[in-house]
């Protein structure tokens, strides 16, 4: 059984027992979760799909630790008009692992 669920403006297709980085939520490592499910689906079960989301039906993910993404350089330039600007940005991200899938 998979789920497609949203969180952080992204969607991601997710099974039990899967590990998924995602955008950081308030909580902490350890902590339980309930995600918004867009679509169940899966072997033997029938597709639902939802408007926007499918009724009663939840996945569980538990925070397994809080990381942060790769460091990214935005250097802007303007030739000729001595217009240079150095920024830098890390995303705050956190590991979760799929505990469970009700539907």
């Amino acid at each position: 059984m998979f789920a497609v669920i949203r969180t952080g403006g992204k969607q991601y297709k997710v099974a039990k027992d899967e590990l998924l980085e995602v955008e950081r939520v308030e909580a902490k490592a350890g902590d339980k979760i309930e995600l918004p499910v867009l679509m169940l689906g899966g072997e033997g079960v029938e597709t639902k799909v939802g408007a926007p989301l499918v009724a009663g039906a939840s996945v569980t993910a538990e925070i397994v630790e809080m990381t942060r993404g790769p460091k990214l350089t935005i250097f802007k330039k303007k030739r000729r008009q001595n217009y240079r600007r150095k920024n830098g940005h890390r995303q705050d991200l956190m590991l979760v692992k799929i505990v469970g899938i009700a539907g």
